[in-house]
């Protein structure tokens, strides 16, 4: 398979504001995009414990792909980001500014982490 190039925060949310312009119609609403993004999660939730955890696979979950389950969540999450006016790119930097001035010796110094 051909490697797709890679993307930006923006140009992602702008591929899915295309996408859903054109071929989905209309953006579900917030509050049903909200439970979706909750199933998603669950469904990858659900393929982590039979990879990583002690659950075992049922039949019907033996070709599931934890990068398709990934890309699942990161779709509605920008579908939300979209409808909500958020910048993902923006959000996630001053989340990572806050995350860095707020952490910046808080990991080093848990014992539970040595």
């Amino acid at each position: 398979m051909e490697k797709q190039p890679e993307i930006s925060l923006q140009q992602a949310q702008d591929l899915v504001d295309q996408w859903i312009k054109t071929v989905g119609v209309r953006y579900f609403n917030e509050l049903t995009n909200t439970a979706i993004l909750m199933e998603e999660v669950g469904e990858l939730a659900r393929l982590m414990s039979r990879t990583y955890g002690e659950q075992s696979f049922k039949e019907s979950e033996k070709n599931r792909d934890l990068g398709d389950e990934m890309a699942d969540i990161l779709w509605v999450l920008i579908c939300l980001a979209n409808q909500t006016g958020v910048n993902l790119s923006e959000a996630f930097a001053k989340n990572m500014a806050k995350k860095t001035s707020r952490d910046q010796s808080r990991h080093h110094q848990n014992e539970k982490l040595k």
